[in-house]
């Protein structure tokens, strides 16, 4: 049995869930249910970034204690992917002790392999984005990636050898042209990585919500090291049982993060011995309505709220649907229903219900020659996804519900009987079957109620073949209900 191991990454928790971290969990668990489709043995991670001077600065404008406040906003993240179906292994915060414990431990290593020193930082710091930058990555004075102010930051500090890491960093992209995906996102990195790397702050002395340094009490390790480390944490590294299914063979990111996990996280694995991630893949970023989500704009979409509006595993569908794994996309409710009232209701809901209404009206034996087989490739579809392309992945088995659908009307169904009737029938509820087996990553909740109308078991990707139709019809009504265009909130 081959070991999957796929990790969001862990959210900050100055704010609460928003479409962007709903589409990152959310194609992470498609990715995670398919590989237990295939029979792999699976750990999928998620959880909550929750030090840092963001953190103590909300917690103090809520009136809370950081732990306090950490504890209210972790659980809106846990209680949000129940909600979306997510079936993480493991939900981290790094304010578990356990954590805490492995990164003093994890940053000793690095200490003792001689790659931490202590000098004095003097930069521009990014209080929101919690980034130290140089002068030459700010943009017009501010910070390069949100566009806010920074401010000028002189104390004493521990840095880490990040350049001696340099053409180890740049031999690990070559040996793995994959590591850093998609590909196109490549160039930028690696380019940069060959302009020269500068040793990095790993501590502060003005932020005490933190974990301490544990070479020096009056240091605090740096937020972005100690969330790193939960990759390795969550597997109790370094000798839990769970370190098997190191190396991750796939860190999902938003793009704004690649380099922190494309750079600083291999180097500081290096230092430390162990092996670098197999994958670090950056998604692209949700817009809305052509304009990027902030809470001044008023723009922010809220997924529970879109959840409960439309179903889950619409929104599911959609996501995985709408915009290329990688690529930038572009939010629209009126796009959102469309692929329900289009996609689901008419393609795949229409299917079900005309196939199990002729069923139910067919007296004879289901029973036929494969027809509707010629145009799935399974296979195909088990490399998409393992190449982490659910787009198309979804696109084919599309592809499958529409060729069922032009079958049903070739044939005319509706017009014939006997055994001919029959083998057509065989034909439609086979194919629906193993729909049923492939949505169920992207649908889960659908994938089950197709099951019961068919009265099928559940079923794993080695049933994606025509055989014999062994099921008991119940039709129960309508998988999806079309939805009005005046229901949608901005449609």
């Amino acid at each position: 049995m081959a070991k999957y191991y796929i990790t969001t990454p862990i959210y900050y928790i100055t704010d609460k869930p928003h479409i962007g971290t709903a589409y990152t969990t959310v194609i992470s668990d498609i990715i995670a249910r398919w590989h237990r489709l295939c029979g792999d043995d699976v750990f999928f991670l998620t959880g909550t970034d929750e030090h840092g001077e963001k953190v103590q600065k909300a917690s103090e404008r809520a009136g809370m204690q950081p732990k306090e406040f950490a504890d209210t906003m972790a659980s809106k993240f846990s209680s949000a992917w129940k909600e979306y179906n997510i079936t993480n292994d493991a939900f981290i915060r790094t304010t578990d002790r356990q954590h805490e414990s492995i990164v003093a431990e994890f940053i000793k290593k690095l200490y003792d392999a001689g790659d931490i020193y202590k000098g004095e930082y003097e930069g521009w710091y990014c209080t929101p984005d919690e980034t130290f930058l140089t002068e030459l990555q700010l943009k017009d004075g501010k910070c390069p990636e949100c566009g806010r102010e920074v401010k000028k930051v002189k104390e004493e500090s521990y840095f880490f050898r990040l350049s001696k890491y340099q053409d180890k960093l740049l031999e690990l992209y070559d040996k793995n042209p994959l590591f850093i995906s998609p590909k196109f996102r490549s160039g930028e990195i690696i380019n940069r990585v060959k302009g020269g790397l500068k040793d990095i702050s790993v501590t502060r002395t003005t932020i005490k919500w933190g974990i301490t340094f544990p070479e020096d009490s009056n240091h605090t390790i740096y937020v972005w090291v100690d969330a790193l480390v939960n990759y390795i944490s969550a597997l109790q590294w370094p000798d839990g049982g769970n370190m098997r299914f190191w190396p991750a063979d796939a860190h999902i990111i938003g793009k704004e993060i690649a380099w922190f996990h494309t750079v600083i996280w291999p180097a500081m694995l290096f230092s430390a011995g162990i092996d670098a991630p197999k994958k670090i893949f950056s998604h692209g970023w949700w817009t809305v309505e052509g304009r990027k989500m902030s809470k001044s704009l008023g723009n922010m979409v809220d997924p529970i709220e879109l959840k409960n509006k439309y179903g889950v595993d619409a929104i599911r569908y959609y996501f995985a649907r709408e915009m290329p794994f990688g690529d930038d996309s572009d939010f629209s409710e009126k796009n959102l229903i469309a692929r329900i009232n289009g996609e689901l209701v008419d393609d795949l809901g229409n299917l079900v219900y005309r196939s199990l209404t002729l069923a139910e009206r067919f007296n004879g034996r289901i029973k036929g020659a494969p027809e509707l087989d010629k145009g799935l490739d399974v296979e195909h579809i088990k490399t998409l996804m393992t190449n982490l392309d659910t787009f198309n992945a979804i696109e084919e088995i599309w592809s499958q519900v529409r060729r069922t659908n032009k079958y049903i009307n070739e044939k005319q169904a509706w017009k014939l009987n006997g055994e001919e009737l029959g083998s057509v029938i065989y034909n439609i509820l086979e194919s629906i079957r193993i729909i049923s087996v492939l949505i169920g990553p992207f649908m889960p909740e659908t994938a089950e109620k197709i099951r019961a109308q068919l009265g099928v078991d559940k079923q794993d990707i080695s049933h994606c073949k025509f055989s014999d139709f062994n099921g008991r019809i119940k039709k129960e009504g309508h998988l999806f209900n079309k939805i009005e265009k005046t229901q949608g909130m901005n449609a």
